[in-house]
């Protein structure tokens, strides 16, 4: 490798160095006091509850009935094979300590997730790999899923294969986005970068494939039906409404702030109302200017679907869905292995790739304290006194993550231009 090309990759070398010392940081912290420091969920007994939870109703009737879920019954189908059904007679909490084949399926697509990041990245770009990959792999979003236990973790592999360079048949990417959706709905909206692109075919394939997937498990299920989910939904709406701490804690939007007035805690013992009112002022400016400029880029790419790559049209479909909507910071996982596709080139696609590995520092910067607890700490298997509260992080990342929507949007707008001037315009419904 030349001088002038370890010059270029520098940039990057630093910036994942960062991640590692934020990783040892926190490595240290835990180290100390027993428990995983902010941004992590502050009930520190709570490790892998998001795959215990589901997992304890995949063995017990009443998943969308009592639990009242809004999982698509392939998560129930899928934990129900890889659990041990003699540990869930009592509770989740029970099953996480008895279940020793679901903590070790945690762990394993933890590890298959970064050998296909890695695997991706390396078929993308051999010279950034090893830095995106290990950016990626100890980022906050993925650690984040992991700690949750998140079929984010499971649902990870299918949108490798589904968005990433790694299977070029169109069955097999049909199926694997079948499968993301059927875990997490909302990415039905990358695999929309196929009408975009006018691949009718691979939509409808994409289509079918989802629609099958779901009828079988459903079956297998024997619940979760579209009225139902649609009622959970509703319901879950309701809920969150009032979780606005939970809400803010991670998020990708800044539209959660706009409920801190309703917060349960006393937010605004800790924050000046002009601070808020000013919040409640810009934030749906800032949200409604995004959701602008991702149309124009849509647009943009319609008229001249060959300019722009499948993956930055599913991007700024991701992206916009983020910004609008906040499902849990852990979902910039599928958003950021989008933005490191991208090369290392041209204003737009740098700001996004560095705003993806900020995304992936794994601290935050307390700015006052909330909240004071007494907990058992799983990991660290000891009683333990975290302290959580405002932080640096709660406001940034949000804006990190608009950052890399409008700098991936404006770059789309401006190829699309240069592209006018070497190919009309395309309006029809066929591919050009």
């Amino acid at each position: 490798m030349s001088t002038r090309t370890r010059l270029a990759l520098l940039p990057e070398i630093v910036l994942a160095f960062a991640v590692v010392a934020s990783v040892a940081w926190t490595a240290m912290r835990f180290h100390e006091t027993g428990f995983l420091p902010q941004p992590f969920v502050f009930d520190t007994n709570d490790t892998f509850m998001d795959w215990f939870n589901t997992a304890y109703w995949a063995n017990h009737p009443g998943a969308f009935s009592v639990w009242r879920t809004v999982y698509p019954p392939l998560s129930f189908a899928f934990l129900d094979l890889f659990s041990l059904p003699g540990c869930y007679l009592q509770s989740p909490f029970y099953a996480r300590d008895c279940d020793w084949f679901a903590r070790s399926t945690i762990i394993g697509f933890y590890l298959l997730d970064v050998v296909l990041v890695w695997w991706s990245f390396h078929r993308n770009d051999p010279r950034t790999a090893s830095m995106r990959a290990i950016a990626f792999g100890l980022g906050l979003p993925l650690l984040f899923t992991l700690e949750r236990g998140n079929l984010i973790l499971v649902a990870l592999p299918c949108f490798i294969i589904a968005h990433g360079p790694l299977v070029r048949s169109s069955a097999w990417r049909a199926l694997a986005a079948a499968a993301t959706i059927n875990f997490k709905p909302y990415l039905l909206l990358p695999v929309l970068a196929q009408a975009v692109k006018r691949d009718w075919r691979g939509l409808e394939l994409a289509g079918l494939a989802t629609i099958a997937l779901y009828l079988v498990t459903l079956a297998l299920i024997g619940s979760g039906t579209p009225g139902e989910i649609a009622a959970n939904t509703a319901n879950w709406v309701t809920f969150q409404g009032g979780q606005v701490w939970n809400e803010i804690h991670y998020a990708t939007s800044y539209a959660p702030l706009l409920q801190v007035r309703n917060a349960q805690i006393p937010v605004l013992d800790f924050v000046p109302s002009r601070t808020v009112e000013t919040i409640e002022w810009i934030v749906p400016l800032l949200i409604r200017a995004s959701q602008g400029v991702a149309v124009l880029a849509l647009v943009a790419a319609w008229l001249q679907p060959r300019a722009l790559p499948p993956h930055r049209i599913a991007t700024i479909l991701l992206g916009v869905f983020l910004v609008t909507q906040s499902p849990g910071g852990y979902t910039q996982a599928f958003l950021l292995f989008l933005v490191l596709l991208e090369p290392w080139r041209g204003v737009g696609p740098i700001t996004a790739i560095v705003c993806a590995y900020l995304l992936c520092l794994v601290a935050d910067w307390p700015l006052s304290t909330v909240l004071d607890l007494s907990l058992e700490s799983w990991l660290g298997g000891r009683p333990v006194s975290p302290s959580f509260g405002l932080a640096i992080g709660h406001f940034v990342r949000p804006g990190l993550v608009a950052l890399i929507l409008w700098s991936l949007a404006l770059d789309s707008v401006a190829r699309v231009v240069r592209a006018h001037a070497a190919h009309r315009p395309s309006l029809g419904l066929m591919p050009a």
